[in-house]
């Protein structure tokens, strides 16, 4: 038999794993503002946590773990370093229309990329930047 085709020993099959569904934790001052911006304007669910300091936004398979820290530093303060998170939409015009009419900060107008991905980006009340994009076809 080829070398390739031969079974490898049991204990050096190689593991396998996949990563399952994004779960993002950012720090924000304002914890009641933050979750008023989710939930109205870019249509998360909020979900409280036994700790009041913490709240979850959560739509679909996408989660935001909040936690409340008013003395840290804005994340608006860290330039670039702001973005925090790029999600996958489906339709994402009717998405990006149904943000902007709700009044989103919107940082970057739907754009068709060179790298086949049709993108938008908004900021949060904190700073915090998100990209949403989807696969040009």
């Amino acid at each position: 038999m080829p070398g390739s085709l031969k079974p490898k020993p049991l204990g050096l099959q190689p593991k396998r794993f996949e990563f399952l569904h994004p779960r993002y934790v950012i720090a924000v001052q304002n914890l009641e503002n933050s979750s008023a911006y989710y939930k109205d304007i870019l249509g998360f669910e909020v979900r409280q946590h036994p700790d009041p300091g913490w709240r979850f936004f959560v739509r679909e398979k996408v989660m935001i773990m909040a936690g409340e820290c008013p003395d840290s530093m804005p994340a608006s303060e860290t330039g670039d370093h702001s973005y925090f998170a790029y999600i996958l939409v489906k339709n994402l015009d009717k998405y990006f229309t149904s943000i902007k009419e709700k009044g989103a900060l919107i940082l970057k107008e739907i754009t068709d990329e060179p790298w086949g991905m049709r993108e938008c980006a908004v900021k949060t009340p904190d700073g915090h930047r998100i990209m949403f994009g989807e696969a040009l076809n």
